[in-house]
C-alpha cells in the first residue's frame, strides 16, 4: 500500500524541484516469529538487497515470537532472505549495534556505539562475508586511546567502504571527534581529521544541550571541533560528507580531507541534535542530498551542488511518513529511500515517483 506525503514547502529562493516520494506500508515480509528492538541501520547492496541492522536486545517479543537476529537480508521486494550475526568465537560482537556497510564485494562491515562501560566499550570495527563468516577486526572493547589512537576506534558512529581507493570512512563520532580511514584490505590506518579538516581537537566534546531547553542561538561558523560526527558518505565526484549531529550541520571535503563547505541542519530548533544519517539520489550525477534530522523527526533533501534546502519529509509521530528518530538511511537503484528508525524501531520505504 502506498500513501502519498505531502512535503515540506520549499524556500523561497529553491530553483530546483525537490524529489517527490509515496511512503509504502505493509512493505516489509517479516517472519511471523521474528521481532525487531530498534533499528539502526540500512544499507543497499549491488543487487538493490536490504541489508538492516537492528539491536536485538531492546525487542520484545510476544508469545511464540523471538527477537530477529542483528543483520537482516531482505529483497528488493521487502521479502526477508536470511539473517545472521551476533557473538561469536574470534570477534568481539559490539554491545550495541549502530551502523553497517555493504561493499562491493558483498562484505558487511558493522559498527557499535555501546560506551556504558569503559572497559568493554565498542572502539571497534568488524567485517564479514555475506554468509556472516567473520573476517577481520579493528580495534578492541575498551581499547581506544582518545584522538591520537590510529588502533582503535572510540564507539564509531557510520562507515562508508570505498572499494576504488581501497579505503574504509569511519565517522568515529561518540567517544572521539574524527573522521578516520583504514585500508579496506589490510586494516592499515591512513589518515584522520575533524572538522574543518583540522587534527581532530584533544578536548572531550561539550555536552549536548537538552531538547527544548532555553539558549542562546548559534551563529557563524560553528565550532572548531566535531560533536557527534554521526554519519560518512562519499560521493561518486569524491566529495566526503560528514554529519556533524550535535553541531546541527554536514561539511564537505575532498578525500583527503581538505575542508570544502558546509550546511546546517535545523540550526537552533528544539532538538539540538540534527544531521544524522545521510544519503544520494540515485542518478548518475546524485543531484540531492538526503539528510535525516534525528532531533526533530524529519528528512531534509538538499540540491546537492548548491547545498540549498528544497524539501522536507516527515514530522514527528508513528504513522507512515512521520518519524521517531530518523537514524541512517540509505536509496537504492530506483531511487527509492529507505529511513531506519531507533526509537521508532521501523525500516520505512518511501518510492520515488516518477516525473
Amino acid at each position: 500500500m502506498a500513501i502519498t506525503l505531502s512535503l515540506g514547502a520549499a524556500p523561497p529562493h529553491a530553483a530546483v524541484r525537490a524529489p517527490q516520494f509515496t511512503v509504502e506500508t505493509q512493505w516489509l515480509k517479516m517472519p511471523a516469529d521474528l521481532v525487531f528492538g530498534e533499528v539502526a541501520a540500512v544499507d543497499v547492496d549491488k543487487h538493490d538487497q536490504l541489508w538492516v541492522l537492528q539491536r536485538p536486545r531492546t525487542a520484545k517479543p510476544g508469545p511464540g515470537q523471538q527477537a530477529a537476529p542483528p543483520i537482516m537480508i531482505f529483497d528488493r521486494h521487502g521479502v526477508y532472505l536470511r539473517g545472521f550475526g551476533g557473538p561469536g568465537p574470534g570477534f568481539d560482537w559490539p554491545a550495541n549495534e549502530h551502523s553497517l556497510a555493504v561493499d562491493a564485494l558483498g562484505r558487511v562491515w558493522i559498527t557499535g556505539n555501546g560506551r556504558s562501560d569503559p572497559k568493554t566499550a565498542d572502539d571497534m570495527l568488524l567485517t564479514f562475508d555475506s554468509a556472516g563468516r567473520f573476517l577481520r577486526q579493528i580495534g578492541r572493547p575498551g581499547g581506544t586511546r582518545g584522538d591520537d589512537d590510529v588502533e582503535n576506534l572510540s564507539a564509531p558512529a557510520d562507515v562508508f567502504v570505498d572499494l576504488g581507493h581501497h579505503e574504509v570512512y569511519v565517522a568515529d563520532g561518540y567517544g572521539n571527534r574524527r573522521v578516520i580511514v583504514f585500508d579496506s584490505e589490510t586494516g592499515k590506518f591512513k589518515r584522520m581529521w575533524s572538522a574543518f579538516g583540522a587534527v581532530p581537537p584533544s578536548l572531550p566534546a561539550p555536552p549536548t544541550r537538552e531538547p527544548g531547553r532555553a539558549f542562546t542561538p548559534e551563529t557563524g561558523n560553528g565550532p572548531a571541533g566535531f560533536n557527534g560526527v554521526h554519519g560518512v558518505e562519499l560521493s561518486r565526484d569524491g566529495l566526503v560528507y560528514v554529519s556533524d549531529r550535535n553541531n546541527q550541520r554536514v561539511q564537505v571535503f575532498t578525500r583527503g580531507g581538505r575542508y570544502l563547505r558546509q550546511v546546517f541542519i535545523d540550526r537552533n530548533e528544539a532538538s539540538a541534535q540534527t544531521a544524522s544519517g545521510m544519503a544520494f539520489s540515485a542518478d548518475a550525477a546524485q543531484r540531492f542530498l538526503y539528510v535525516a534530522d534525528f532531533g526533530n523527526s524529519k528528512v531534509l533533501i538538499f540540491d546537492r551542488r548548491s547545498l540549498k534546502a528544497i524539501g522536507e519529509i516527515g514530522g514527528k509521530g508513528d504513522a507512515p511518513g512521520q518519524f521517531l528518530g530518523p537514524h541512517l538511511m540509505a536509496t537504492d537503484s530506483h531511487g527509492n529511500l529507505y529511513v531506519a528508525e531507533v526509537p521508532g524501531r521501523r525500516l520505512q520505504r518511501f518510492t520515488l515517483k516518477a516525473n
